[in-house]
Order: C-alpha cells, then sequence, then structure tokens
C-alpha cells in the first residue's frame, strides 16, 4: 500500500518533519542502508590497510593518490546531473499516474445516456461497463507486476467474471501480434450503436457524448501502453548511474584521513570516521534512490501505485452506478433552509473560531483615501478640460508648458516675448506669413496656419486646420456669415449682416496703407512689434510682391474667442458656404471658411484650408 502521510503534515509546527524521520516504510533507510553499509565497509577497509599494513614509502605513495583524487573529484558535475534526471523522472511519474483510466465520466453519462429500467436495459448498461473495465484490465495487466500476478493468464480473467467463454473466444479468434487492449472498447461502441438502433439512446447527440468519454478512456489506457514502452533513455540513466558511483569511489580513497606529521593542506586533523563523506553518500545516493523508485511505479516497491486496489474499485463503482442507482432518486423536499434569506450552516465547538474572522471583501477594502480628494468634480469642467487638451497639439501644450516655466521680468513683458518667441518660430519654418494671435490669451492663444514647418516639431503636413473656440454668452451675437475680398490684392475683408460695427481693421506688412485710408486698426489680432515683423517676420516673397492679407473679424463675433491651435484638416460631410475666388491671381493667399448655420453651440470650428492660387 502507497505510503500516505498527508494527515499528519496537515498543519505546520515546529520540527513538523521530524516525526517522519522516524518512520520505515517507504523511507529512505529502509531503501539505502544496504549501499550505504556496502560504503562504509570499504572506507574502513581501505583506512585499515592505510594505517596498519603499508610500509612508509607504501604509505607516501597512496598520500599523494588520496590528493590527487580528493582534487579532481569535483570535476563530477553531480547536482547537475542528478537534479535534471530526478525532475524528469518525477515529472513522468506523475503523468504516468494522471493516465490511470478511471470509469466514473464513462459511467455518469452511460447512466443518464441509456435509457430502459427492464432486463435489457440492464444488461446494456452492465455489459457496456464490462467491457470498459475490462480493457483497463488488460493494459494495467501488460505494464503492473502486481496485476500480472494476480492474473496471469486470460483464464484468470474470465475466471474473475472481466470475460464470458464467448468472448474470449472473439478475444483469441482475433490474430494479432499486438496487445489487444483495445478490442474491448470496439465491443463496446458496437453495443452503444445497437442501443441508438433500438432507441434506448434517445438522440445522437448523446451517443456521441458516450462515445467521446469512451475515446477519453481509450485515450489513457494507450498512455499507459506507452509510457511502458517508451522509457527515459537509457543513456540518460546509465550516465547518471556512473557519475554517483564513479564519484563515491574516487572517495573512498580521496577523503581518506592521512598522517597529520606529514603536513599535507587540509589533513592536520585525523577523526577516523568520515562524517561529511558519509553524509554526501546519504544525500546523492538517496537521490539517485528516488529516481530508481519512481521511474516505473507500477512495481510493488513501497510507494508504487496501488493497482489491484484501483481495479477493484473501479470495477464496483461503475457496476452499481449503471445497475443499482440507475433512476435511483431520493424523494425531494424542501431543505432546512427553505425559509432563510442568509443560510450558514452551523459550527462545532473547534471550529467556532472561524466566525471570529471578519470576512474579506476585497484587498483594496481598508485602503484609506484622504477626505478632500473624495468629492466628485462637476462634469462641466471634466468635459472642458478633456475637450481643451484635444484641441491642442500635444508638441504645441509642452511648448507652452516649457514657456510657463521660463523666468519673466514681469507677467506682460514675459507674456509678450513668449508670444512673440512663438510667432518667429512660426514664421521661420512657414513660408506663409498668414499669422493670428489673441489678445485674450498670453501664452496659449496663438494660432499656427501654414504647412508643415507650423509646429513647433518640425512636422510637415500638407494642410493645416484652425480651430478656434467660442464660448456660448447669453446674449445674441451677430454671427460671421461672409467673405469679402476687397478690390485691393492685399486686403480680405470680414463682415456680418445690418447691425456691424462701422469699424474695420487692417494689418501693415512693411508699412503700406489702404487707398480709402478710412480703417482703423483691428483690434482684434494685433500685430506684433514693428521692427521684429518688418526685420524677421516677413518673408522675403512678400516683400518682393508687396501684397498683405487681413482678416477683419466682427468685434461681436470675436468676443468669445477662447483660443486657436493647429492641427490637421480632417474631411467633414456637412457642406460649408462656397467662398468667391479673389478677384486678383498669381499670388497665394490663405482665406477662413466660417459656417453660415446660426445654431446655438458650445463649440464652433474656423477650418483653415489649404494654400490656393488664383488663376
Amino acid at each position: 500500500m502507497t505510503v500516505t502521510y498527508t494527515a499528519r503534515v496537515a498543519n505546520a509546527r515546529f520540527c513538523g518533519f521530524s516525526k517522519l524521520l522516524l518512520a520505515w516504510k517507504g523511507s529512505i533507510y529502509k531503501v539505502l542502508y544496504k549501499e550505504f553499509l556496502a560504503f562504509f565497509a570499504m572506507y574502513t577497509a581501505i583506512s585499515i590497510t592505510y594505517r596498519f599494513l603499508l610500509y612508509d614509502d607504501q604509505k607516501r605513495y597512496f598520500e599523494k593518490l588520496a590528493i590527487y583524487c580528493n582534487d579532481y573529484a569535483s570535476l563530477i558535475p553531480m547536482s547537475f546531473v542528478l537534479g535534471f534526471y530526478v525532475t524528469l523522472v518525477v515529472n513522468r511519474w506523475w503523468n504516468q499516474y494522471t493516465s490511470i483510466p478511471l470509469p466514473d465520466r464513462l459511467m455518469c453519462v452511460l447512466s443518464g445516456g441509456l435509457q430502459g429500467s427492464d432486463e435489457r436495459g440492464r444488461l446494456l448498461r452492465r455489459t457496456m461497463m464490462r467491457y470498459a473495465s475490462l480493457s483497463a484490465l488488460l493494459i494495467l495487466r501488460s505494464v503492473s507486476t502486481a496485476v500480472f500476478k494476480r492474473f496471469p493468464t486470460i483464464d484468470h480473467v474470465v475466471e474473475a467474471g472481466f470475460m464470458t467463454r464467448e468472448e474470449r473466444k472473439k478475444f483469441e479468434g482475433l490474430h494479432s501480434p499486438y496487445n489487444k487492449y483495445w478490442i474491448p472498447c470496439i465491443w463496446f461502441t458496437n453495443l452503444a450503436a445497437v442501443a441508438r438502433c433500438e432507441g434506448r439512446i434517445k438522440d445522437d447527440h448523446t451517443l456521441k457524448l458516450l462515445l467521446e468519454e469512451l475515446n477519453g478512456f481509450r485515450g489513457k489506457c494507450s498512455m499507459l501502453f506507452h509510457y511502458d514502452m517508451i522509457s527515459v533513455p537509457l543513456v540518460y540513466t546509465q550516465v547518471v548511474t556512473l557519475a554517483v558511483y564513479s564519484f563515491f569511489l574516487v572517495c573512498l580513497i580521496g577523503r581518506q584521513f592521512l598522517d597529520p606529521s606529514q603536513g599535507y593542506p587540509d589533513h592536520d586533523l585525523d577523526l577516523y570516521v568520515p562524517i561529511f563523506t558519509l553524509l554526501q553518500f546519504f544525500f546523492y545516493a538517496g537521490w539517485l534512490k528516488v529516481a530508481e523508485q519512481l521511474i516505473n511505479p507500477f512495481g510493488e516497491d513501497d510507494d508504487d501505485f496501488e493497482t489491484n486496489w484501483l481495479i477493484d474499485r473501479n470495477f464496483q463503482v461503475s457496476m452499481m452506478a449503471v445497475d443499482e442507482m440507475y433512476g435511483d432518486l431520493p424523494m425531494m423536499e424542501r431543505d432546512r433552509y427553505w425559509n432563510d434569506s442568509n443560510p450558514r450552516p452551523p459550527y462545532t465547538a473547534a471550529t467556532l473560531f472561524v466566525l471570529r474572522k471578519p470576512s474579506f471583501q476585497g484587498s483594496t477594502f481598508d485602503m484609506a483615501i484622504p477626505k478632500e480628494e473624495m468629492h466628485f468634480q462637476p462634469l462641466e469642467d471634466i468635459a472642458e478640460n478633456l475637450e481643451e487638451s484635444g484641441t491642442r497639439h500635444p508638441n504645441m501644450a509642452l511648448f507652452n508648458r516649457l514657456l510657463n516655466a521660463a523666468p519673466s521680468p514681469t507677467g506682460f513683458m514675459g507674456g509678450a516675448l513668449r508670444r512673440t518667441s512663438a510667432q518667429l518660430q512660426r514664421l521661420h519654418h512657414s513660408p506663409s506669413i498668414d499669422q493670428c494671435a489673441s489678445d485674450d490669451e498670453e501664452e496659449e492663444g496663438s494660432c499656427k496656419i501654414g504647412k508643415g514647418g507650423s509646429l513647433p516639431s518640425g512636422l510637415g503636413q500638407e494642410t493645416q486646420s484652425t480651430v478656434c473656440s467660442f464660448r456660448e454668452e447669453k446674449s445674441v451675437r451677430t454671427p460671421l456669415l461672409e467673405v469679402q475680398f476687397g478690390g485691393q490684392p492685399d486686403r480680405m475683408e470680414v463682415s456680418g449682416e445690418e447691425g456691424r460695427s462701422e469699424e474695420e481693421g487692417q494689418m501693415k506688412g512693411g508699412g503700406g496703407t489702404s487707398e480709402k485710408g478710412e480703417a482703423s486698426r483691428l483690434p482684434v489680432l494685433p500685430p506684433p512689434p514693428q521692427s521684429t515683423r518688418e526685420t524677421s517676420a516677413r518673408p522675403a516673397s512678400a516683400i518682393a510682391s508687396g501684397h498683405h492679407s487681413a482678416f477683419l473679424f466682427h468685434p461681436d463675433a470675436h468676443s468669445s474667442l477662447e483660443h486657436c491651435s493647429s492641427q490637421p484638416a480632417i474631411n467633414q460631410n456637412r457642406a460649408v458656404p462656397t467662398i468667391p475666388k479673389p478677384p486678383f491671381g498669381g499670388n497665394k493667399m490663405s482665406f477662413l471658411t466660417v459656417p453660415s448655420y446660426n445654431e446655438p453651440q458650445r463649440f464652433r470650428s474656423v477650418s483653415m484650408g489649404s494654400e490656393l492660387t488664383g488663376s
């Protein structure tokens, strides 16, 4: 019987394993004591010969040989070789146990799938289950020495009741040089087909489920057969065995205590008994014995599988499940906790301490959070922050944070310097002179318009779109409806409906003035300092041509301007009012398109199209 000590180590105690050291059955002492006594006897014989039987010159030669053996014994990789080998054997040992065919799943499907409480139905279920048990018996008889001793011939199998005489004739009449453990499985499938034709198996799905369970049962029988046929490679076993035995044969000479008067290094003490060498032999040789026992668990060692017990258990349980328990149901009645909404089974006095333990609610249940961080934030603020972060380019946001961190003499001058620096950088990388800046925001109110070089990171894109956000006000504002191009090629006007302001703005490129001379400077887009615009901000093409582009916004429409940022243009499906071409040709000009609808909304988008060339 397999040695079981699980209950003795159920709870970890002080020196809990010390009680197991006194066990004899299945212990390392029982397995190794003969080899241990042989090693110690050989060591003692060599030691006596060295001390009392050798002459002085022979002793000197033996001492040199002992030192040589002790120095080179460490070259044998004992831990490496044994570790891998025992790991392989233990994994193989457990896989063989899980491959033992158990009838539990098959008998449950058979009991529920094959109907009929009459003698015919009972005969079908018992016969099919007996065929499954017969197949398992035949394969265990082929791999286990204990089972083979119990059933040495087929006559013993017939006499034990696993096979009838008629079945034996058919079994022996099928001539095959291979193991015929699979024949009862074929008989099982044939009976299942007969039961399906008789209507005792109601549908094909139940028949399919039954045959799948039988195939799993047969597959485990096949795995046992293959584990028995395919062993651990012999060369691996030989290498491990030679490594262990040769190491300790060398230790018989190399670990001898030499004469301390000779002054050899590490030999100044004579203890007669090599305690640590004996412990080393006990551990390494015991490790090899573990692999020797587990490499074939179907033998008769103390820790080998109880195959005969498994045969008895499986046969008895399977027959009871498909025969006596078929259709056997206890009377249904209300359980003890029928009217209890919170049922709890009782505890004994020995387990009452469990009630004192709090129920586990989760690893974060006791986590402490500061009280000021527990308040919900208004959804409007969260949505506004998300929308603002979505409209800005991530590179621009990083650039603005860097500008915010820069030291400045005063707030006003610092904001002006940062705004001027941003405009210079945009104009340096972009061939277009279109630019806008908001007076309401000193640091984030810049609008980058143009081609690839307008981004701070130098990312080139063919088209850019400018998204300007407008806050929704209570007062009704006159929307921007149309775009007008003046008669001069250096000005573009944006005007509203009736009642718009008489003021018109003009942006000057290099000091040029309008022919009418009536427009005043537009307060919406103030230009940078004059020296900056004249010296470095204006491209060479604009200086040479003398044309200047200006955007005139209605002051009321601008009062809700919040920010303006650049991002890649996205094609929109909704219609945009057409804009007439400028009356001049040959020059590139950027223009704004403004939606013509006047519906209340949180944000409006002003799209910057790509530059056009007039014809």
